[in-house]
């Protein structure tokens, strides 16, 4: 049975609509393709868009698991939605009233989409509505191989009206013992937080990074304000109540400086958090008698609180799905209705993420890595692994692009940026030279599982440590040698690296091993500040030419930059992003004087956008995919830019990921021939 799960809108690309998310804004768009119960591929729109969070169609993301297969919707058993019918019927009748859509429920809508995909005319009784947290709740209870687990779902908010379950699971059979309410939402709470903090929705986890710098006591009596603790595991949250707290301290401003004061809250906020979850999981753990919890939904997404669950020992295994996002919930529905279905199959319990885009292999490799080759050097090399580890070993940092993608929002080892664990100064010498990002935020530790118990304070709660979900304290007398991976309190988010799921990155840190005696590499996501972690080549040589990272290794390829300068960048061709569009407005000044603006933004928000001058502006007006920035410089003439600075302009809205450069393919064919 192939069962295709979907999560986030329906809008195209170029669409600024909003259809399905909660309260008109959809995000963490994914699909997953399951096979009898298997999971075949899985990834999130944002990796194969490149808009972080986008809420777009997941229209590369559904190419992707079909290509897969090499199948057409003609053979997808069921599609599942993962939200309830009834609510995104409102939504739908909504756009019919208001924007002049054809559409009266979800199920035509849906058939209609699916035919301008790929012409198929897919029966509208095979598509399933599944609630948001029975799918969150799908995604962990059935991925933990548990046969029973008491059931914790949390996050934001959902349509249906619901920030969380608590659910009993035996086998495929879920039992609802309680609800927690938009308005009691632990997310909704943590975010209302945060603003006071310069921080917004996704930036939790740089909040949850900051607390270990503060003191907790310092806003804990005020904070237990917005907060009620009641019998049976209940609790009530007052919302408006953080409105408060700009009359007892000084908000931070996005991008200014970050106080003790600022450092003190996010402490009282986590602690805050984790008391209420404790609080839950304590009651319906003695209520139920279950030994095993299962958790997903976005506030799962908080390792620091994972880690305490984990050191409270309330239950023998405890297992957070790793995608617990929204984007989770495309596998927990699917599974979920696979399960449905098929309930006589045994649950697959989670082994690995590696379920997104693969790389080419070598031969295809080299073809890619030549059309660059003004800008790079590479050489295929016997063993990739001992040559980075013994670069690492020397100070280099680098690009690490294997296999397939991970699903989720981590870099598991085959899209990562690698350095040695050991410097402290590495910390900020990544910030600096790769993500532009708040210098204290930690980085984290892949480890060989073989040596995990030497490095780390193991709880007697068991739980599987490969996917960065719990942050462990790092044993006493190793934290001065881990400078570069250990947290201020002296903790890590730690990664097991296994033998069995990932072999190239588990000899690649055996062979720092070997070399250094530590079975520990620093790894981070490979992305810069404004980007998703890369998923195919294009997107690791891009993020490797726009950082300074030190060396990418790709595949068996050992890729360096060349010395180049702004003139080998007039002989690329810029391209405009189809999710993207050029804007022009005029307008007045304070003192009335007319004004002209020119920008290129995407369609998601206001969030990325950049102000442009008219040259470059014409320039990508008249982009056609073939012309080089020199020849359209020529074409349009009379410019008041330099062409050094019009490659200066198109290097930055490069790095900013507003437009693609690609190498000229006519200009490298007629080096060849030279």
């Amino acid at each position: 049975m192939l069962v295709l799960g979907l999560n986030g809108g329906i809008e195209l690309p170029h669409e600024d609509l909003k259809v399905f998310g909660y309260g008109g804004i959809a995000h963490d768009s994914a699909a997953v393709l399951i096979k009898d119960g298997v999971v075949i591929a899985a990834s999130e729109e944002e990796r194969l868009n490149r808009v972080k969070h986008t809420g777009k169609a997941p229209l590369q993301t559904i190419h992707l698991c079909l290509k897969r297969l090499g199948i057409t919707f003609a053979d997808i058993d069921k599609v599942v939605i993962t939200t309830r019918e009834q609510e995104t019927d409102l939504l739908v009748r909504d756009e019919f009233f208001y924007r002049d859509s054809m559409h009266r429920n979800t199920r035509e809508l849906l058939v209609d989409f699916f035919y301008q995909i790929d012409g198929t005319k897919y029966d509208p009784n095979n598509i399933v509505f599944v609630d948001h947290h029975i799918c969150h709740a799908a995604s962990a209870h059935f991925m933990s191989g548990f046969d029973r687990s008491l059931t914790v779902t949390i996050d934001g908010e959902s349509q249906e009206g619901y920030a969380g379950y608590i659910i009993s699971a035996e086998g495929t059979s879920f039992k609802i013992l309680d609800r927690i309410a938009n308005e009691n939402s632990l997310g909704s709470f943590y975010i209302s937080v945060i603003r006071m903090l310069g921080y917004h929705q996704h930036d939790e986890y740089k909040v949850m990074g900051l607390a270990p710098y503060g003191d907790p006591s310092k806003f804990r009596r005020m904070l237990k304000k917005a907060y009620v603790l009641l019998p049976e595991g209940k609790f009530k949250i007052n919302l408006a109540w953080s409105t408060v707290l700009f009359d007892f301290m000084t908000p931070r401003k996005k991008g200014g400086p970050i106080t003790q004061e600022h450092k003190d809250l996010a402490a009282s906020l986590q602690e805050a958090l984790e008391t209420i979850v404790m609080h839950i999981l304590t009651h319906y753990q003695q209520a139920t008698g279950h030994t095993k919890l299962s958790m997903a939904g976005g506030v799962a997404h908080n390792c620091s609180m994972n880690g305490k669950v984990l050191y409270a020992g309330l239950f023998d295994e405890v297992f957070v799905q790793p995608a617990a996002h929204d984007a989770g919930n495309a596998l927990g529905g699917a599974l979920y209705v696979s399960n449905k279905f098929e309930p006589n199959k045994s649950l697959e319990k989670l082994q690995h993420l590696y379920w997104g885009s693969e790389i080419e292999g070598n031969d295809g490799l080299a073809q890619i890595l030549k059309r660059w080759e003004r800008f790079v050097s590479f050489r295929k090399v016997d063993n990739i692994a001992e040559e980075t580890a013994k670069r690492i070993a020397e100070g280099a940092v680098f690009g690490w692009v294997q296999g397939r993608a991970e699903f989720g929002p981590r870099a598991l080892g085959n899209r990562s940026i690698l350095a040695d664990p050991r410097p402290a100064e590495n910390k900020s010498i990544i910030n600096e030279m790769v993500k532009k990002r708040e210098g204290y935020r930690p980085f984290a530790p892949s480890i060989l599982e073989e040596h995990v118990g030497d490095y780390y304070e193991m709880p007697q709660t068991k739980a599987p440590y490969s996917y960065m979900n719990f942050v462990l304290m790092t044993k006493e007398d190793k934290q001065p040698l881990l400078g570069a991976v250990t947290h201020v309190d002296g903790t890590a988010r730690i990664q097991t690296v296994s033998k069995e799921t990932n072999e190239r990155y588990w000899e690649l840190i055996e062979e720092f091993r070997k070399l250094t005696g530590v079975p520990i590499l620093l790894n981070t996501s490979f992305n810069n500040n404004v980007e998703p972690i890369v998923d195919s080549e294009e997107d690791a040589i891009a993020s490797f030419l726009t950082t300074n990272i030190h060396y990418l290794a790709i595949g068996d390829y050992m890729v360096d930059k060349k010395e180049v300068d702004k003139a080998d960048y007039l002989h690329m061709v810029p391209t405009r992003l189809v999710n993207s569009e050029l804007k022009k407005s005029i307008g007045y000044s304070a003192d009335g004087t007319k004004r002209t603006l020119h920008e290129v933004r995407l369609h998601f928000g206001d969030k990325y956008k950049k102000a442009i001058p008219e040259e470059v502006f014409l320039m990508l007006e008249h982009s056609d995919g073939q012309k080089s920035l020199d020849e359209l410089a020529d074409e349009l003439g009379g410019s008041a830019l330099t062409k050094p600075e019009i490659a200066e302009h198109f290097i930055e809205l490069w790095s900013l990921r507003l437009v693609h450069l690609r190498p000229s393919e006519r200009v490298a064919a007629l080096s060849a021939k030279l």
